[in-house]
């Protein structure tokens, strides 16, 4: 089987239908139906049956199918996906020598991949199941992200930028989906001042730090465990050129796990201590740190009220559960970060609570 090129896909790519469209096919399967008739017409596949491998937080769905070799086939449904971002960044990720799935066929049209199968190892499966293999698998996964820093640079100014008004629009996510619309919290005048004040110091310090190749979404989830050249990289269709520090505390600061505090500062410097000589210039070790904390609170107020959408846009009950662990790490910041205080009383006195007395 040939493996296509991105310049070979990308031309044929014309998106058609509505997302009304696209809902209604995928609520009697259609899409599924059209997914397996689609591989039929690949040699070795022709009487494969697709078998659910994982969902995500977007509207795609994987499958695994084989016919002695495992592949992954992706439903991407045009218009609620765009499949060329992620073909042009498994293409950047393969030249940095970095493990991510390769396009083995592509139907952009309809949003179909065909993809290498990185196999069913998940980081945070993994990890649960066997503890003692965490410090081996994350100094892997940080030294994967060293990489992509570094090999990274050739690609970066291909990729949207991480800018103010990202990072405020995902800043607002927490202020829109989670206080307000999931748990009915409103903010008097003072109440926004300081969020806004908040909101600057967490901007600020994103554009104050190095741009790099950010994954954008490297965490337990989307990490595999693999044979060799580990970690298998997922989900990175949505990488941007952002701030040093944003893929590293999404790692270390899992939404989906938690680690001591020690150890998550330990592999922090471990990182630091890694990087280019010219990037410890720019950032000594108690700056990097400091960032690498800020860092997180944007990342985790994103990430909490992207959770609240799943659930109140799009009907994915599951991510809730994870929203007290997320915003304990905003929480647990508080001493060495005062300009964050108004920000942690709003967490642990109100929206915690809160969502406490929605589970009891």
């Amino acid at each position: 089987m040939q493996f296509a090129t991105f310049a070979q896909i990308v031309p044929a790519f014309n998106a058609a239908g509505t997302p009304e469209d696209i809902a209604d096919n995928m609520s009697n399967d259609d899409r599924l139906r059209e997914l397996t008739d689609w591989l039929a017409g690949f040699d070795g596949l022709e009487r494969v049956q697709p078998v659910p491998a994982s969902t995500d937080a977007s509207f795609r769905r994987y499958f695994r199918i084989g016919n002695g070799q495992s592949y992954i086939a992706m439903d991407a449904p045009p218009p609620l996906e765009d499949c060329r971002p992620f073909v042009e960044i498994a293409g950047f990720l393969e030249a940095m020598g970095l493990n991510a799935p390769r396009i083995v066929q592509a139907d952009l049209e309809r949003g179909f991949l065909l993809l290498t199968d990185l196999g069913s190892d998940q980081y945070l499966s993994v990890i649960g199941a066997q503890p003692e293999r965490a410090d081996s698998l994350y100094r892997d996964a940080m030294d994967a992200l060293l990489v992509m820093h570094q090999q990274g640079g050739r690609y970066q100014g291909r990729l949207p930028a991480f800018d103010e008004n990202l990072l405020r629009f995902e800043l607002a996510l927490f202020h829109d989906w989670l206080c307000q619309r999931h748990l009915g919290i409103a903010f008097s005048k003072s109440d926004e001042a300081a969020w806004q004040g908040c909101c600057d110091l967490l901007v600020a310090n994103a554009l104050e730090q190095p741009a790099v190749f950010v994954h954008r979404d490297y965490h337990s989830r989307n990490l595999m465990v693999t044979p060799s050249n580990n970690p298998g990289i997922l989900d990175f269709q949505d990488a941007v050129e952002g701030p040093l520090t944003y893929d590293l505390v999404s790692l270390l600061k899992d939404c989906y796990v938690k680690f001591p505090d020690d150890v998550i500062q330990d592999r922090a410097v471990y990182c630091y201590a890694r990087m280019p000589m010219e990037t410890r210039n720019l950032l000594d070790e108690r700056r990097f740190l400091q960032a690498f904390e800020l860092m997180g609170v944007q990342r985790h107020l994103k990430a909490a009220g992207i959770f609240a959408r799943l659930l109140h846009r799009d009907g994915k009950t599951g991510y809730l559960k994870d929203v007290p662990r997320t915003l304990n790490y905003v929480v647990d910041l508080a001493p060495r970060h005062p300009g964050i205080e108004s920000l942690v009383g709003l967490i642990a006195d109100r929206v915690l609570p809160a969502l406490q007395a929605r589970v009891a």
